[in-house]
């Protein structure tokens, strides 16, 4: 793709149980909450969730991304429960190539939700979006090797184990660690 910030995203895609968006002011409230929800099981493999933000610092952080979204330089989403509009986890688009193009999926999941499919069900979406709107010729899921449950999504993804990089980042206690890397193609 040529210049990225003329392509039109949809307002939001949907899976089965899913709304998956960009950020929106607004939604900070409900983003501290799962995160307050979910801090213990965060704080192993998000620098971001060492302490509990604010309100205000979510917005904040909230509005950076929705720019960041529009300029097409990191795409976050959220997820949100169909049946109840409750926040689901987090998401986005990370670390892409659009001369590829290649993206890299994130997520997490409220502590409340983790076990009932819903990330999955979001990386599949995804990863359909992003091969059939975006021309997507690879899709990536990197994770911290011992982060048994997000590697695991990727497998039920049906995303291939393609390599595991030793001591290939630091963890958020300053020890090294291995990343595996999943990928996915557009044939299979």
């Amino acid at each position: 793709m040529s210049n990225p910030i003329l392509l039109d995203f949809p307002e939001q895609i949907e899976s089965e149980r899913l709304i998956i968006r960009a950020p929106r002011p607004g939604d900070g409230a409900a983003i501290v909450e799962a995160i307050r929800e979910s801090l213990v099981e965060l704080r192993p493999w998000m620098p971001w969730a060492q302490d509990v933000p604010t309100v205000a610092s979510a917005e904040e952080s909230i509005r950076r991304a929705a720019a960041l979204f529009m300029t097409r330089e990191d795409m976050r989403l959220n997820m949100y429960r169909k049946s109840d509009g409750l926040f689901v986890g987090g998401s986005g688009l990370h670390r892409f190539d659009w001369s590829v193009p290649r993206f890299e999926i994130g997520y997490w999941v409220r502590t409340s939700l983790q076990g009932q499919g819903y990330v999955t069900e979001m990386v599949e979406a995804l990863t359909a979006f992003c091969f059939g709107t975006l021309g997507a010729k690879r899709m990536e899921i990197h994770c911290d090797a011992r982060n048994t449950r997000s590697y695991a999504v990727a497998e039920r993804a049906g995303y291939q184990f393609e390599a595991r990089l030793r001591h290939h980042a630091r963890d958020v206690y300053g020890e090294l660690s291995d990343t595996l890397i999943y990928a996915k193609f557009p044939e299979g």
